[in-house]
């Protein structure tokens, strides 16, 4: 049997014929038109289903989509960069195709696919972190994603890592996101640039035509001691959002993906050292999180909402 999977993004829908082992078998992507309103979006997913249907039948439709969703009432509660506010997003699809629709936040769809079929697979309980412009979080526990009371579970980029911090997106300060994501490290590169002129950054930043969540890696590499304190200082960061992850669901995986993710042991090698210094119970619990990089590239939203389709 064969499912698809819809990654509503804000630039554009991307779509895909998945089996049940999450092979993607056909994709096919189209502008999301944002501009034109709601049921302009719910145009283009149904139109995007009519092409990848191509005469067959599907067992199953899943769609992952920002923000907070509904998946028992098929609302979109809120997804702002889609302007999507309470809209009943099921019921205007199954209006345009006849097809019922299963919903799931986007990091949440993703992380079901890490866990079933991509770095994940076999394990008890998957955590994905997606290390991007934000700090975006899926959790997977025994093959079902945690998606609480509301929808709006596993929004782990917003817990506080430290109080009164830099001021986050959400409106708080001090936020994970605020301290992980890629957007701090390129902030705390900029700083160190700044203070550091003879820096090697400068020169890397200059090489890659902009400062990104590669220079300060880059220039450690190179034997900078101004980048290898901005790494230093990012992983320190970063392991102490981590940590509060283990030890509130002790996953027997993390998995991390998004920009600062392709670092792979760079970023992953310092991270366990220092998160085995914090992780609770460490010198005596026979069991440790693995932290590893994810295996599915941009094809996890989409093989996700396949899967989420299947159960």
């Amino acid at each position: 049997m064969n499912y698809l999977g819809i990654d509503l993004g804000g630039t554009n829908i991307k779509g895909g014929v998945v089996d049940e082992a999450g092979k993607i078998l056909r994709e096919a992507s189209r502008p999301t038109h944002v501009e034109l309103g709601p049921d302009a979006i719910a145009d283009g997913i149904a139109a995007l289903i009519n092409e990848l249907e191509a005469g067959e039948s599907f067992s199953g439709i899943g769609l992952g989509c920002p923000g907070t969703v509904d998946d028992e009432s098929g609302e979109v509660a809120c997804a702002f960069n889609l302007n999507l506010i309470h809209y009943d997003l099921r019921a205007a699809v199954k209006a345009r195709t006849g097809y019922e629709i299963r919903l799931g936040n986007d990091a949440n769809v993703a992380a079901l696919a890490e866990a079933l079929v991509g770095a994940g697979k076999g394990a008890h309980s998957t955590v994905v972190l997606t290390l991007g412009t934000g700090v975006g979080c899926g959790v997977v526990i025994e093959g079902r994603m945690l998606v609480g009371y509301t929808g709006a579970a596993s929004e782990l980029g917003h817990m506080v890592i430290r109080e009164d911090g830099e001021p986050c997106t959400c409106g708080r300060k001090g936020c994970f996101e605020a301290y992980s994501s890629a957007t701090a490290l390129i902030r705390m590169t900029k700083a160190a640039m700044e203070a550091n002129p003879e820096s090697a950054m400068h020169a890397v930043a200059a090489e890659n035509g902009a400062v990104d969540g590669r220079t300060a890696f880059t220039a450690k590499e190179r034997g900078d001691a101004a980048g290898t304190a901005v790494v230093a200082e990012y992983v320190k960061y970063l392991a102490s959002g981590v940590t509060n992850v283990i030890n509130i669901f002790f996953p027997e995986i993390i998995a991390f993906s998004g920009g600062v993710a392709n670092q792979g042991e760079a970023l992953l090698a310092p991270l366990r050292e220092e998160v085995d210094r914090l992780e609770f119970g460490h010198k005596y619990v026979k069991k440790h999180t693995r932290l590893v990089q994810c295996t599915l590239g941009y094809q996890a939203g989409l093989i996700g909402a396949a899967l989420l389709a299947k159960q």
